[in-house]
């Protein structure tokens, strides 16, 4: 019970109504003081305290204002005498309350063994859920040791039924895979051959891929492949919790192999597999999250390079509307005369017109296509060789129509890999819509001397691979056996197309989804014109005109020192 009660709980949970005060008949003094707390103990928390000081004093005192007692009075209380069993009885038959039995206790095992909470490590959860279950039941529960036991035994019939369960659906070849992971004797011998080199261990297939390389793709696929080779079936824990699967997996990655080895087998597997089972899942996570991570630091690599060279040589030209104010004026008065002659004077020398002409350049279309040639060229030099491994070890799928060209574009890159070809052939057919930004179309699809369109393959490829990311990032492409980048399907209810309404309504949110664009652009406008009327008038906060508007906060004042911390400060000698 919470040690700390507010007036207002007070008064909802321990007033004494009329008929409670019925009940305490003739009682006085710390006997009428005991009772009353006895009888709405039990009536809040569905069983009687265990010993005297588990019951609050700001409680003790209330009720004992109620009864106009001194609360001193409940210290006379005698805890262990014939009066409370007297008075323990009469609040039962109160309350409609009995003393479980103990076939109360097998049933309650019972009802426990039905009850996802069960399957909770935390003992503290299901001892909470079997107390809430005798309240329900009207039953004074057992002691806190009979509690315990019954807790201990749930919790191991219902570990033992879940792997039983388990082995029975595990298929002999998966079973010799998982001896074999757990064999660390044959590969640690002195005459031992070698182990191939995508045989890992089961210590190597728990370790994180580190940063982006090559090496920590491959290493990473490797331990894909391998656990995949185990052969777990796919509805392997269909009916299992997931929390008590993350648990398996957790107690299997503490775990030494010698001490996995010693578990009874259905328990052994059941871990092995759930470690199996969830480290595809985060492996091909991991995967989703290098690819992602690549393709971005080619492209931030490449902007950055091309920012620096255009900073070496980049002079921003201004007052670009004189200029050409002054061209045109010059042009039309000396319509017959050289370019050199008339034109450049007027500009104010070849070089203006020169620092004019990098400017374009170095933004639009221009700045595009520069930064392009340079993702191609690192992505040629390196970053190819992970992208056939990348598509071979990963299944895109999509959901939505919309992208499904991204999903025919890596097959078609998957259909051509290790072929030496510039161009993919003529008669391929290569999507290019919703794949190929427009600024850079000229670039992926070329002409031949024939004047026919042909799509370069590596810079096909690097649109690809953007695509692909910003789908991944979206989830509108998802990817077979991963966890965070699974289907999103999956993260919906089981009845979500029946119950749509109800759960709509429960978020308390329109089912049309220009209705809730409608409402979230109010909320917006709402809440900038708020900031808007009340930002002038925030003493803590300025706006300066360094770098055409900077934020400036200033300190806002201590808050006062919490009386907790002080007292604790002084307890310890803090001064």
């Amino acid at each position: 019970m919470k040690r700390v009660w507010d007036p207002d709980d007070l008064i909802e949970h321990w007033t004494l109504t009329p008929e409670d005060l019925g009940l305490l008949g003739t009682k006085t003094g710390h006997n009428r003081l005991g009772c009353a707390l006895l009888l709405k103990y039990l009536h809040l928390e569905g069983r009687f305290p265990q010993h005297k000081h588990e019951v609050p004093p700001a409680i003790v005192t209330y009720v004992a204002s109620q009864l106009g007692l001194p609360p001193e009075l409940y210290l006379q209380y005698d805890w262990h005498g014939r009066s409370i069993e007297y008075h323990r009885a009469e609040i039962r038959d109160y309350l409609g309350f009995r003393i479980a039995t103990v076939q109360d206790g097998h049933d309650l095992v019972a009802w426990l063994l039905t009850q996802e909470v069960v399957y909770d490590r935390r003992i503290d959860h299901v001892t909470a859920a079997v107390y809430a279950r005798c309240r329900v039941l009207r039953l004074e529960p057992p002691t806190p040791d009979r509690i315990d036991r019954l807790v201990r035994s749930a919790m191991h019939t219902a570990e033992e039924r879940v792997c039983a369960t388990i082995l029975t659906r595990l298929p002999s070849p998966a079973i010799a895979e998982l001896d074999r992971l757990l064999d660390t004797d044959s590969l640690n011998a002195p005459d031992a051959t070698p182990a191939p080199t995508d045989d890992l261990p089961l210590h190597a297939l728990k370790t994180d891929p580190g940063r982006i390389s090559l090496e920590s793709v491959l290493g990473t696929i490797a331990k894909l492949q391998r656990l995949r080779r185990v052969g777990l079936p796919p509805d392997l824990f269909r009916d299992v919790p997931p929390k008590l699967v993350t648990t398996y997996r957790n107690r299997a990655a503490a775990e030494p192999p010698r001490e996995l080895r010693a578990h009874p087998a259905a328990i052994r597997y059941t871990l092995l597999a759930a470690l199996c089972t969830l480290r595809i899942q985060e492996i091909t996570d991991n995967l989703i999250d290098l690819l992602i991570g690549i393709v971005h630091k080619i492209g931030v690599k490449a902007e950055h390079k091309v920012e620096q060279e255009l900073v070496e040589d980049f002079k921003r030209v201004m007052g670009k509307p004189t200029i050409l104010f002054h061209v045109a004026e010059a042009s039309l008065a000396h319509p017959d005369e050289r370019v050199r002659d008339i034109i450049y004077p007027a500009a104010g020398g070849e070089q203006t017109l020169r620092d004019v002409v990098r400017e374009h350049k170095a933004s639009g279309r221009a700045y595009r296509t520069r930064v392009h040639t340079v993702m191609r060229r690192s992505y040629c030099s390196h970053y190819r060789r992970m992208v056939p491994v990348f598509l071979q070890a990963l299944s895109f799928r999509s959901n939505n129509a919309v992208h499904r060209p991204i999903i025919r574009a890596v097959h078609l890159i998957k259909a051509y890999t290790g072929r030496r070809a510039r161009y993919y052939p003529v008669e391929e057919d290569v999507p290019l819509d919703g794949i190929v930004r427009a600024g850079l179309r000229e670039i992926v699809v070329e002409h031949d001397k024939a004047g026919r369109e042909r799509v370069n393959r590596v810079n096909y490829e690097i649109c690809v691979l953007q695509a692909l990311r910003e789908g991944l990032r979206s989830r509108e492409i998802w990817v077979e056996g991963a966890a965070r980048f699974g289907n999103p399907d999956h993260d919906l209810p089981a009845d979500y197309e029946v119950q749509r309404d109800t759960y709509y309504a429960a978020l308390g949110q329109p089912r049309d989804a220009a209705t809730f664009i409608a409402g979230l652009q109010q909320e917006m406008r709402e809440a900038l014109e708020a900031l808007n009327r009340e930002l002038p008038r925030n003493r803590h906060v300025q706006i300066l005109t360094k770098a055409n508007g900077w934020i400036k906060v200033s300190p806002l004042d201590p808050l006062p020192e919490p009386v907790n911390l002080a007292r604790l400060k002084s307890t310890i000698g803090l001064h």
